[in-house]
C-alpha cells in the first residue's frame, strides 16, 4: 500500500512539473530579445552599443544571433534598398522558442509605405505589441560627425522600434525616444530618454522601464 502511494506521489509531482515547466520557461522568455544581423557585417561597435542600450533602458536580456542574408524576397528594385515590412515577416519566422522579440539590425536602406508615400525611406519600422523590429544604419550616417554620433543615432533608433513592440506610439514630447523622426535623422540627436508620460504607459501595462538607467550617450 505505501509502495502504491509513494508510486502515485510521484506521478503526482511528475505531472505537477511538466504543467509549471513551460510557464517558468514563457516568463523568462518574456525578456529575451534577439538581434538578428541581416545582410553585411556591421562594425562590432554598433552591434555592441546597441546591445547595451536595449539591455540599460529596457532592461531586456538580449542575445545576439548568428548573420543571416537578406530576404531577396524583400529587395525592391526600383530603388535597390529593401522593404521593411517584407523584412519584418521574414524576421517572424526566425523567432527563436524562447525569445519574445526580434530586432533585425542592418546597413542597407529600408523603406516602407507612409500614407501616399508608396516607397518611404526610413530608419526602422517595429509592430505595435509585436514580435519584430528593424532598424537600418543607412540613413543614421547621414549628415553625421563621425562612426561615433551615428552609432548613438542607430542605438536610439533600436530603443524607439523595441519601444513600439512592447506597445509605445509615437510621444509628443520632444527629445523622448519615443519622438517621431519625421523624417529627420537629426531628431535622434535631441533625444535622450523615455518621458515620464511614456513610462507611465508602460508601467500601467506591467512593463516596467529601469528606474535609473546608465544612459549610453551624452545629454544633448
Amino acid at each position: 500500500m505505501g509502495g502504491m502511494r509513494r508510486t502515485w506521489l510521484k506521478l503526482v509531482l511528475g505531472a505537477f512539473t511538466i504543467s509549471i515547466l513551460p510557464r517558468r520557461l514563457q516568463a523568462a522568455a518574456r525578456h529575451v530579445l534577439c538581434i538578428q544581423p541581416l545582410g553585411s557585417d556591421l562594425p562590432a561597435e554598433d552591434v555592441a552599443l546597441v546591445k547595451t542600450a536595449l539591455e540599460t533602458m529596457i532592461g531586456l536580456e538580449v542575445r545576439i544571433l548568428p548573420r543571416a542574408d537578406l530576404p531577396a524576397a524583400a529587395f525592391y528594385p526600383p530603388r535597390r534598398r529593401y522593404r521593411a515590412d517584407k523584412l519584418l515577416d521574414f524576421l517572424d519566422t526566425r523567432l527563436p522558442p524562447d525569445g519574445a522579440r526580434i530586432l533585425g539590425l542592418t546597413g542597407v536602406d529600408i523603406s516602407t509605405t507612409k500614407g501616399k508615400v508608396f516607397d518611404w525611406g526610413l530608419l526602422g519600422l517595429g509592430r505595435i505589441n509585436g514580435a519584430s523590429s528593424v532598424i537600418s544604419e543607412f540613413r543614421c550616417r547621414m549628415k553625421s560627425s563621425g562612426p561615433t554620433q551615428s552609432r548613438q543615432r542607430l542605438a536610439k533608433v533600436a530603443v524607439h522600434e523595441t519601444g513600439h513592440t512592447l506597445g509605445l506610439e509615437h510621444c509628443p514630447n520632444v527629445g523622448c525616444l519615443m519622438e517621431d523622426a519625421a523624417g529627420r535623422v537629426a531628431t535622434c540627436d535631441r533625444e535622450y530618454d523615455f518621458c515620464g508620460r511614456c513610462r507611465k504607459l508602460l508601467a500601467a501595462a506591467g512593463r516596467p522601464l529601469p528606474t535609473a538607467p546608465r544612459i549610453p550617450w551624452p545629454r544633448p
